[in-house]
């Protein structure tokens, strides 16, 4: 058996020398780039992040200056939701970003040690087209998730109805949302399902107030009762916060059983609509039994009336 040569390895470093410290160097000057162009595209990502924040506070600010009326909106959770949307948004783009630079980076790596990429390459695009098809619904979820959180269609504590769901927004990811409804049932549904959304937290809300007054009553002195009773309403410091505009009458809309319904409207800050109805219904109910203005009864069919006096 011939001697194995001490020296066999410093031969095969002194022929390869020149191609191996090449190559190192390459790998480095590879490995900088992408963490350069990662760091680069970050800091791009966060400033496109704080100008979208920016930009929207500042709308938001001339709205309310051009508006005729003063919206007393909680601004500073406003803005901390606004925030919350651009970085969640920032930290997806970032890790797509991520993915993209690093794996860019890795295959060229494999190329300076003689690696042939092309197989690989190849293989990754039918892997891809693969993953693609096969989860089509996932990725309609993520992308679904994506321009929700852009276009901010709702957030956590938006009182929402997606369908079968309406209840609040207890959290949202990019694949699902959860709701939870007045029942205290929990709805995990998925972002590519929902087709529309009635968000009810959204800028201002509509508190409404329909009042049936019994046939009888004379509908201009019951006008003007219900006029004092939420001009007092609006006036009380309670409920006045949370008033956007006054209440108005809006006139009748409805006759018919033995009742002349009028409707009572009044602009809210969104989500106290429902307080605020419950409490107008309250105060209204109060000042028309002061004033003895009557409220209509059912009148019911005469077979019921019928069995009702026979029993």
């Amino acid at each position: 058996m011939p001697p194995v040569k001490a020296n066999a390895f410093v031969d095969w470093f002194e022929e390869n020398s020149t191609e191996f410290v090449s190559g190192l160097i390459n790998v480095v000057i590879i490995v900088v780039i992408a963490l350069v162009l990662r760091a680069i595209v970050g800091r791009v990502i966060d400033q496109l992040a704080k100008r979208m924040v920016n930009s929207r506070e500042r709308i938001d600010k001339a709205k309310a200056k051009a508006a005729s009326r003063v919206i007393k909106q909680n601004n500073e959770s406003r803005g901390e939701r606004q925030r919350q949307r651009a970085g969640t948004i920032a930290s997806v783009l970032k890790s797509v970003a991520s993915f993209v630079i690093f794996g860019i980076a890795f295959v060229t790596i494999l190329g300076q040690f003689g690696i042939n990429i092309g197989p690989i390459i190849a293989s990754a695009g039918v892997i891809g087209l693969a993953i693609g098809f096969g989860a089509q619904s996932l990725v309609q979820d993520f992308l679904s998730g994506i321009f929700m959180m852009v276009e901010d269609q709702y957030g956590v504590g938006d009182v929402v109805d997606v369908g079968d769901a309406v209840g609040t927004v207890e959290a949202v990811t990019l694949r699902i949302t959860k709701i939870r409804d007045l029942n205290g049932g929990l709805w995990h549904v998925r972002n590519g399902e929902i087709m529309r959304v009635c968000n009810m937290n959204q800028d201002w809300a509509n508190a409404v107030v329909e009042l049936p007054l019994d046939y009888s009553v004379n509908l201009e002195e019951a006008k003007a009762v219900i006029q004092r009773s939420i001009d007092e309403f609006a006036d009380n410091p309670e409920f006045a916060p949370k008033i956007i505009e006054r209440p108005d009458i809006t006139g009748v809309v409805g006759i018919g059983n033995g009742a002349v319904t009028v409707r009572v409207m009044v602009m809210t800050q969104p989500g106290d609509q429902w307080s605020i109805g419950r409490d107008l219904r309250g105060h209204l109910k109060a000042g028309l039994d002061a004033a003895g203005v009557r409220v209509a009864y059912p009148i019911l069919p005469l077979a019921n009336a019928g069995a009702s006096q026979s029993g």
